[in-house]
């Protein structure tokens, strides 16, 4: 019988849960957990908005103003300005105008001007994006309750069954 050698595998991501159980199952996968630092989450920022000119001081006060949230909520809020120019755009031009603009257009390549990305703009996105957030919880709490409210009765209502009042 010859040996099969092991092999190491190395995966990175976000949710390890929709991966083939045996795979993930205990002894078969040793999994290391990445939790950033303030000082990593900092320099990933810095990465970030590198393009944008925030300075250091700003990037530690823009992850400072969101301690709770992940990185990838920064690469979303900065993604969030840029949505906002393009919507701007189809806005200017009109839904029913956009394919002669975009496609074989005589005026060319689309142009964005770049978006101010200053702190103060950033803090706002960064406030409604949360708040976003809270309202996607609010919606599944009352998803929650009212799947639990069907122990009201088989007709879906508090009235008792036999209640003919």
């Amino acid at each position: 019988n010859e040996e099969i050698p092991r092999v190491p595998i190395i995966c990175t991501g976000n949710d390890f849960s929709t991966l083939y159980a045996p795979l993930i199952r205990d002894g078969r996968m040793e999994k290391y957990y990445w939790n950033p630092t303030r000082e990593d989450r900092v320099g990933v920022c810095m990465g970030i908005f590198n393009e944008d000119k925030l300075s250091r001081s700003q990037v530690e006060q823009l992850v400072d103003g969101f301690p709770g949230q992940s990185i990838d909520f920064f690469g979303a809020l900065r993604a969030r300005v840029y949505d906002d120019k393009v919507r701007e755009f189809v806005a200017q031009i009109g839904h029913e105008n956009l394919n002669k603009r975009l496609v074989n257009s005589r005026e060319g390549k689309v142009k964005f001007e770049k978006p101010d990305m200053s702190l103060d703009i950033l803090m706002a996105y960064g406030k409604a994006l949360v708040g976003e957030q809270d309202n996607v919880k609010r919606v599944q709490l009352a998803d929650a309750y009212m799947a639990g409210a069907e122990l009201a009765g088989s007709t879906g209502s508090s009235v008792p069954e036999n209640y003919t009042g």
